[in-house]
């Protein structure tokens, strides 16, 4: 395995979620009764980045590279404008690096500091992956981290962990799926995942999408 990060043990997280909501819906209460905030507006932004945004931009990427060799080698060469050519740009997302799963190499993503995510592309990030068991370990055992979340990989695929920055987020590019030679890029996007998208899982087969 070979591991691209710089990791900080004297950095401590709470592990304890329930308090972290507490505190925030507390936050929140606050500001709404003080006129801060409009929670209407909250709910909009979180259902636009859950639902309209969320993985959708990233799995029109992949598709695109999927089926155009052109834009592939765009997205090896520049990700950052290859993605932003797609109107795909902004929020915590404007220097992207993509990375090929291949037969030989799976590629993981992790932020073992915090918990950096290209937003624009991916959405919201999942609880699993700004979790302190999560940044930890990816790093230490991906192969363990990959089984618990079903992708079970050859002790000879050559495992590759990349660490987001506020600097540089990637975007994995799963492996495209046997059988699918003749989808449409909406068929194809349909195939690919959020945690494909990070590392944690595979691209559908097209039986699985139905």
């Amino acid at each position: 395995m070979s591991a691209n990060h710089h990791h900080d043990d004297d950095h401590h997280h709470d592990n304890h979620y329930s308090d972290m909501q507490a505190r925030v819906r507390a936050l929140e209460t606050l500001l709404t009764e003080k006129g801060l905030i409009d929670p209407a507006a909250i709910d909009v932004i979180v259902e636009t980045y859950e639902t309209k945004i969320g993985p959708r931009n990233g799995a029109h990427v992949v598709a695109k590279a999927w089926r155009e060799p052109e834009f592939a080698e765009w997205l090896k060469r520049d990700a950052t404008a290859a993605i932003a050519s797609l109107g795909y740009t902004g929020r915590q997302g404007e220097h992207m690096r993509a990375v090929f799963n291949t037969p030989e190499t799976h590629n993981l993503v992790v932020c073992t500091l915090c918990s950096c995510y290209p937003w624009s592309v991916l959405g919201l990030p999942p609880v699993w992956y700004k979790a302190p068991a999560y940044r930890s370990r990816a790093v230490i055992d991906p192969r363990g981290v990959l089984a618990e979340f079903g992708v079970v990989l050859a002790e000879d695929k050559n495992i590759r962990v990349w660490d987001s920055t506020a600097e540089l987020r990637y975007l994995v590019i799963p492996e495209r799926p046997d059988g699918t030679e003749g989808l449409s890029e909406d068929e194809l996007a349909a195939l690919v995942s959020r945690d494909a998208m990070i590392g944690t899982s595979i691209a559908k087969r097209p039986e699985e999408a139905q």
